[in-house]
């Protein structure tokens, strides 16, 4: 559950839930994936896309972590068979941070169709394998000891193979390949961070954001067990991160680590967690290979293990999750769209 259905809201209807956030060197350019409506949600949630709703990939390009770049996509109401309309747009500089601006038209079309403009750009939506994968043992044992301030307890294994909590499930996935001659003009150089936002249209004619998303794992490790502080992720913005939840988060990881005793001083290293994770934004250097490791994050591919990362850096140890990407059923592939098809 690296963002599955991470609070109440997005409990509430699972097409404005990013489960998962992207970035990583394609064919052409840098793609940017999210993915939305899990299966998780149940079998009577509803699927596709919100069609009053808005999915924004955000991208900073000069390290403020407030947005010169914003990709926007808008949907229709399903058809029968579910195939829906799509519209994506593209909005720079101040209007890239404006809800009411229009930005520019790119590309229209349909769900389920590779769609690209002329300069290489090019766009895929639509149901997809969950490229996901973790042990819901060790996902809820770290959840637990990040709400409670205790040592991470993992139920022992009674010998049965472990299966991965998404196994078999499916996504609706927006796929994003933007070249770098289309890229770099609007984001000042290589380095860039990286955000999804789900937002609703609202009665009085604004938009209410429902989810964000940047760094994986990081509301199931610290907002599991509190809905309250994983409302407070999803509506501040990144500019906020460090100073709403930085004490926080130190102080959460202090406990855990000082539990374990995986450090000589708990509560330095909880302040440096905090200092690397926080603002909650996806860093990646444009053409260069998305690596998402303990020692570097940079982008994220679709097949890492960012479970993994992310508990052994915030326990301070090397924390299993007993899985590797041989537990997805359908493996991405190295040619567009990149996601697996759902089968």
């Amino acid at each position: 559950m690296s963002h599955h259905l991470d609070s109440p809201a997005a409990r509430a209807d699972a097409r404005l839930n990013i489960s998962d956030l992207y970035v990583f060197r394609g064919e052409r350019g840098t793609v940017f994936v999210m993915n939305v409506a899990s299966e998780s949600a149940g079998p009577s949630a509803p699927e596709g896309y919100h069609p009053e709703a808005r999915y924004e990939f955000k991208i900073d390009g000069t390290g403020d972590v407030v947005e010169d770049l914003t990709y926007r996509f808008s949907f229709g109401i399903a058809d029968a068979d579910g195939t829906q309309t799509l519209e994506l747009r593209r909005l720079v500089q101040a209007d890239a941070t404006d809800d009411a601006a229009a930005g520019t038209a790119l590309i229209t079309g349909t769900t389920g169709q590779t769609l690209e403009t002329a300069e290489g750009l090019r766009v895929w939506a639509g149901r997809a394998g969950d490229p996901f994968w973790m042990n819901p043992a060790v996902v809820q044992a770290v959840g637990q000891a990040f709400q409670h301030g205790t040592d991470v307890d993992v139920p022992p294994s009674d010998g049965a193979s472990v299966k991965s909590l998404f196994s078999g499930q499916k996504v609706w996935s927006i796929v994003l390949e933007v070249p770098d001659a289309e890229l770099l003009p609007f984001t000042g150089g290589l380095d860039i961070r990286v955000w999804g936002v789900t937002a609703l249209a609202t009665d009085a004619g604004g938009w209410h954001r429902v989810d964000r998303c940047g760094l994986p794992m990081v509301s199931p490790i610290f907002a599991q067990f509190d809905d309250d502080l994983a409302e407070r992720l999803n509506q501040t913005p990144p500019t906020g991160d460090s100073e709403t939840f930085a004490e926080e988060f130190a102080a959460r990881v202090a406990a855990v680590v000082g539990a374990r005793r995986t450090a000589t001083d708990a509560q330095e290293y909880g302040r440096e967690v905090a200092d690397r994770i926080l603002p909650n934004a996806l860093p990646y250097t444009i053409g260069t290979p998305a690596v998402f490791g303990f020692a570097e994050f940079n982008g994220r591919a679709l097949n890492d293990n960012a479970g993994e990362v992310m508990f052994s850096l915030t326990t301070n140890s090397a924390l299993s999750v007993g899985l590797s990407k041989d537990a997805v059923d359908a493996p991405p592939t190295p040619f567009f769209p990149y996601v697996a098809p759902a089968i």
